[in-house]
């Protein structure tokens, strides 16, 4: 596995998406249409021609949230430790402060334990973050 990243210049959300994110977006905070532009910086994880997971920024105020999103049958391979890791690099690029992510309840499998096993701690409670490295390049 040869993972690149790659920026979405006009994200749209489409199929690989979809396929990703499952069918409850909404649990994620989107509830996209087929062809609908996106709000944010996106960027995709490929291996080869296949996009093979997502990687949100939504930066406000010096902090940002990201989102991770990594399609099924490639989790548990590295691909969401790879996202996050070029998430909080591009971040540091951008001088932000911290990435953070507010885990809802309804999310799919242990978000929360996941991202505190990568170094995010909870505050307040239910939002989990992490301060970005400084001097982190690309």
């Amino acid at each position: 596995m040869a993972l690149t990243w790659v920026k979405e210049e006009s994200p749209r959300w489409d199929a690989a998406k979809r396929a990703a994110f499952g069918d409850r977006p909404e649990v994620f905070g989107l509830e996209p249409r087929d062809g609908q532009l996106l709000a944010d910086e996106w960027w995709a994880a490929r291996d080869g021609d296949e996009v093979v997971g997502w990687g949100r920024l939504d930066s406000a105020w010096g902090d940002a949230e990201i989102l991770v999103v990594v399609r099924p049958e490639r989790r548990g391979r590295g691909v969401g430790a790879f996202v996050l890791e070029h998430l909080e690099r591009e971040a540091a690029r951008e001088g932000l402060n911290y990435v953070y992510n507010s885990v809802r309840t309804t999310e799919p499998g242990d978000a929360a334990g996941w991202l505190r096993r990568h170094g995010f701690t909870e505050n307040p409670p239910g939002q989990l973050r992490k301060r970005v490295r400084a001097g982190v390049s690309r």
